[in-house]
């Protein structure tokens, strides 16, 4: 946590309530994006964004798997996240951990919507193979470089990039089987399939300060956090998940206020990062 003087907080409060923040934006306003693609050349598909001083990258990696006996039309995704020791002095020792798997459960809320993957973003039917027997398990790992506030979106945009850079070779089946017996695939060394990355979801997380909400919260607003809403909108303005985080309770009429703004702030958010995501892999191409 940022300490803070009881001047610096006032300070910042009374910046958020007049519209006009520290850094001199207004409450609705993100910090520039950058996104870099390509980042891993090991992974299938990484890429790196960066909000300020916060710093992120995400990776995916696919794996030939058998799809569960509960799900044998679905392929599996897992979303996991490490905060760098380095990132932050509070990273340090469990308090890393501990925001690791804050964040990795968030994600998994937000962006592969509920267990029956109702809402998810990434349609785990479109990583089966052989239905019942062989699927691709998507692996997606978020790594945290430098924290300055609002890990969440930044990791939710970088995994929408990392995504969009992805490309899965293409399997062949070689042989029909029957029973238990798993079939015989070929894997493509040059024909891949890319994600198709339009209906996955942005994270827009509104922070609540007094009485009025921001978005992109840097870690010194966040240090004056009332109560935090997560939530996942895709292009169609549909919410995909949605998190809470702050010990305050929201009533629920705040609840509803703060979902409009965030659809609101959704379409500018989505519009920029695929200009941002299109102009990293333009780049990527040329070098």
């Amino acid at each position: 946590m940022v300490g803070l003087s009881v001047g610096e907080k006032h300070f910042i409060q009374g910046g958020i309530a007049q519209d006009l923040r520290s850094d001199g934006r207004k409450r609705l306003t993100y910090r520039p994006i950058y996104v870099e693609t390509g980042v891993i050349p090991q992974a299938h598909g990484s890429a790196r964004i960066r909000l300020g001083a916060t710093d992120v990258i995400a990776s995916v990696k696919a794996e030939l798997g058998k799809p569960s006996a509960l799900q044998p039309d679905k392929g599996k995704i897992a979303i996991y996240v490490d905060c760098s020791p380095t990132a932050a002095p509070m990273f340090e020792g469990r308090g890393g951990e501990e925001l690791s798997t804050e964040l990795s459960v968030a994600l998994q809320r937000c962006l592969l919507g509920g267990k029956s993957g109702a809402g998810s973003g990434i349609d785990p039917s479109s990583l089966v193979i052989v239905e019942g027997k062989v699927c691709w398990d998507l692996y997606i790992d978020g790594l945290v470089i430098s924290s300055d506030g609002n890990l969440l979106d930044a990791l939710g945009a970088a995994i929408k990039a990392a995504l969009s850079n992805t490309g899965i070779p293409k399997v062949n089946v070689a042989s029909e089987t029957s029973g238990d017996e798993q079939p015989e695939v070929n894997i493509s060394d040059e024909e891949f399939l890319q994600f198709d990355t339009s209906g996955i979801p942005v994270i827009v997380t509104l922070t609540k300060v007094g009485r009025h909400y921001i978005v992109d919260a840097t870690s010194e607003e966040e240090s004056q956090i009332n109560s935090a809403i997560s939530i996942s909108i895709n292009r169609k303005g549909h919410i995909c998940g949605l998190t809470k985080r702050g010990g305050a309770g929201l009533d629920p009429s705040i609840i509803l206020d703060m979902i409009s703004v965030a659809k609101h702030v959704s379409e500018q958010l989505i519009n920029k990062l695929d200009s941002e995501i299109a102009a990293a892999e333009a780049n990527e191409e040329e070098s």
